[in-house]
């Protein structure tokens, strides 16, 4: 425990009785009161969740566009065509095409923001680094906390403070100016629910929570309820839903990649594994999966087209209840001719076969202010 690192709100989180783990390196709070309320809190007014451990990064060069140029020889989105003030989804590719890392990016006029994973974000410097230096400079951001404000009531809330919050709409990137202190903030989150992320001076950060803590609508929430909300919304997490080994077009996530970055487009490639990429054809594709019942199928069940006999033909990579569907929920992957909705498979549970329905993703309609 002691080799841990922690976040400008590691007190704060004692003091509020927060349930601490190891994650990516960190001492978190995996909850406060309880997952299944902390779920449902934010699902019905708004949770704030501390996302420090994310890394921050600044990449600056001659002008923005030479800065867009360089980063698109890492990564499959239109970074060039993204508008000052706008942020997007992206990921880094290796040459077989699998995905190193999921990421957000935003254009911020003379730089670009780059929020990555924590696990990742070492490496993730690293490789910027070499691809990019000297000619663009890659700064971690050390001195800045990550919060996100997440749920119905987060616009209410966040405009209490600057009312120029209400005016943003989703993927928007601003300076907002919340009790005294400039913060950068996005309006977009991982829980399907509208929110912002907020960048916030380490020095500042707890008296910012707490202020956001006292607004009556506002709970602390741990990552226990970040991992469901999240699954329920249907989004990836990195090293389980996606990893080295996942295309973007097994994965389901080639919506992300621009019209201008695909094969016809006016900057087609260019990117680690452009190849296989812009030309895959998977034979398996990650789907949603609603279990029978009330028992949660987890990470590593082996799922089954017949329920005796034949061999495996996929596996969850995430799972566990859902409570806003008050019942299991899991993502994985399965071979094509079984990815319709509708299709039932059988997950191995405990030496048992039990059934699963292959359901569209997202489980749960997104919130986002469009």
């Amino acid at each position: 425990m002691s080799d841990l690192r922690i976040t400008p709100l590691h007190a704060l989180h004692l003091e509020l009785g927060g349930k601490m783990v190891p994650f990516a390196g960190y001492d978190m709070p995996v909850q406060f009161a309880g997952i299944m309320g902390e779920h449902q809190h934010t699902r019905a007014k708004a949770g704030l969740f501390d996302v420090s451990h994310m890394g921050q990064v600044i990449l600056r060069g001659a002008s923005f566009d030479a800065v867009a140029r360089g980063f698109e020889t890492l990564v499959p989105m239109d970074v060039l065509g993204l508008g000052t003030g706008r942020q997007r989804y992206g990921f880094f590719t290796n040459d077989a095409g699998g995905i190193t890392d999921d990421l957000m990016f935003a254009n911020r006029g003379d730089h670009l923001f780059v929020v990555v994973n924590a696990a990742c974000k070492d490496a993730d410097i690293a490789a910027m680094r070499a691809a990019l230096e000297p000619e663009i400079s890659v700064e971690p951001v050390t001195d800045r906390a990550l919060l996100a404000l997440q749920g119905p009531a987060a616009e209410t809330v966040l405009a209490g403070l600057d009312p120029d919050a209400a005016a943003m709409r989703f993927m928007d990137v601003r300076d907002l100016v919340l009790d005294g202190v400039t913060c950068w903030v996005s309006r977009s989150g991982y829980t399907g629910e509208d929110g912002y992320e907020l960048s916030v001076p380490a020095d500042a950060a707890e008296a910012l929570a707490r202020r956001l803590l006292d607004h009556a609508d506002v709970a602390p929430i741990g990552l226990g309820a970040r991992d469901s909300l999240r699954l329920e919304a249907g989004l990836c997490l990195y090293g389980h839903d996606i990893d080295t080994a996942t295309t973007p077009a097994e994965a389901a996530l080639t919506w992300a990649i621009q019209k201008a970055r695909r094969a016809d487009g006016a900057r087609a490639g260019g990117f680690p594994g452009a190849d296989r990429i812009l030309t895959d054809s998977p034979t398996r594709r990650r789907v949603g999966l609603r279990p029978d019942g009330r028992a949660p199928m987890r990470e590593g069940v082996l799922l089954f087209a017949e329920e005796t006999g034949g061999e495996m033909i996929g596996r969850i990579t995430s799972g566990g209840f859902g409570p806003t569907l008050g019942g299991p929920v899991a993502m994985g992957y399965v071979p094509l001719e079984h990815a319709a909705p509708g299709t039932r498979v059988f997950g191995e549970l405990r030496g048992k076969r039990l059934p699963l329905t292959v359901e569209k993703l997202p489980f749960v309609a997104a919130g986002f202010k469009r």
